[in-house]
């Protein structure tokens, strides 16, 4: 049967966070005690002012299709929102409501690719861009970098990367897996190299913006220089919490706006209702009334620093944004461990669910072979307990 199935289905796999997360939930329902770190997913509720407008929306009858960009009173929202947080002008004909910032960033991808385009990722990437790239029949060009340049790429890699194909780069800031942070000098640095290429597209994802801790967020569209060349995505699962409500958006040139507007018509037309309705409001309300989500995920950064730094062999860097530490466990590659020789970061993870029962995320799905994805998103009680087992079953 799978010779019927396309070649672009065949081209990709699936999600290894959502098969890390799969097998977590499968270990749970047959009564082992599984703490599950591998999802990037907070424990929070959504403030109540947001439950609040989603409850209001129902009442008052918001059941109905919504335009396929989503409702022009959230669209004029975003608009204010990226002027007053990231200094971003965009009309509302510019910005696109999707079903998450994942349908977002596909829709853009379907714009724009053609087979054998080339679109440029810096490595470590989230999971889902490379596999994105190969469904639109592209050649991802991946750029390593290492923990020494806290995982980000320097303006010559980039330039040597670029080739006649180019067609687009992908990265985000703050960044999954890695939590690293670009500067606002570091994106001008790299915008410098883009100004010379104006037909190369940037695809900017921030869905973590709002999770900084000591290096401000910094959008690379502020630059004038490539403004039409950059494609913003943000979204309202991760800093408020919403991660199930699937509400996420872009602000891009209008050619760029319209096409997604088509391509969505087609797949799954209108983000929903309620959830639109509930995101006006958030939208609407200052960055620090989500400030207390912030300074605990921040303490939660802290402890897992603290307790990871006792587990000998294991190197990490410390991570300015998100809610991910990505740390190095190559030492432990070709060593044996209760009788299972751990030959990469696939064994090591499932050695960490299988004696330890606690769920990471193999660095090989984000383009790094020698480190796991750790998500702190999840309480302290949690936190340390998965440490407590992790040490334990590494000594």
């Amino acid at each position: 049967m799978e010779n019927r199935l396309s070649d672009r289905l065949q081209n990709i796999s699936y999600s290894q966070t959502i098969a890390m997360s799969s097998k977590a939930r499968e270990l749970k329902n047959k009564g082992y005690d599984v703490i599950n770190l591998s999802l990037g997913e907070p424990d929070f509720l959504p403030p109540n002012f947001i439950l609040d407008a989603a409850k209001k929306a129902i009442d008052e009858g918001y059941h109905y299709y919504t335009p396929v960009s989503g409702y022009l009173e959230l669209r004029k929202v975003i608009c204010k929102k990226l002027y007053r947080d990231n200094h971003l002008k965009y009309e509302p004909y510019q910005i696109v409501v999707s079903t998450g910032a994942k349908q977002a960033i596909m829709n853009v991808l379907l714009s724009l690719l053609n087979p054998n385009d080339e679109v440029i990722i810096p490595a470590p990437y989230w999971v889902s861009y490379l596999q994105m790239v190969k469904f639109c029949e592209s050649s991802p060009i991946v750029i390593p970098t290492t923990m020494k340049n806290d995982f980000k790429i320097h303006p010559y890699q980039l330039e040597k990367a670029i080739t006649s194909k180019t067609k687009l780069f992908i990265f985000s800031t703050p960044c999954n897996p890695t939590g690293s942070v670009y500067s606002y000098q570091e994106l001008r640095n790299l915008a410098d190299i883009f100004k010379k290429y104006p037909k190369i597209m940037i695809l900017s994802d921030e869905i973590y913006e709002h999770i900084c801790y000591s290096k401000k967020h910094t959008s690379i569209a502020i630059f004038p220089d490539i403004h039409n060349q950059v494609i913003t995505v943000n979204g309202l699962s991760k800093s408020f919490s919403m991660t199930g409500w699937r509400i996420g958006y872009i602000g891009a040139p209008e050619w760029i706006a319209k096409s997604c507007d088509k391509i969505q018509g087609q797949m799954t037309s209108c983000a929903n209702s309620i959830a639109q309705r509930a995101a006006i409001i958030a939208l609407k309300e200052d960055p620090n009334q989500i400030e207390y989500m912030i300074k605990e995920f921040k303490k939660r950064r802290n402890l897992v620093l603290d307790m990871i730094k006792e587990i000998d062999g294991v190197q990490f860097n410390k991570p300015n944004g998100a809610f991910y530490i990505f740390p190095k466990v190559s030492y432990f590659f070709g060593k044996e461990l209760y009788g299972k020789i751990i030959k990469n970061a696939d064994d090591f993870s499932e050695f960490l669910l299988d004696k330890a029962q606690v769920a990471t995320v193999s660095g090989s799905a984000f383009g790094d072979n020698e480190c796991l994805r750790i998500s702190y998103a999840s309480s302290e009680e949690k936190i340390i307990e998965a440490f407590t087992r992790i040490k334990k079953v590494l000594i």
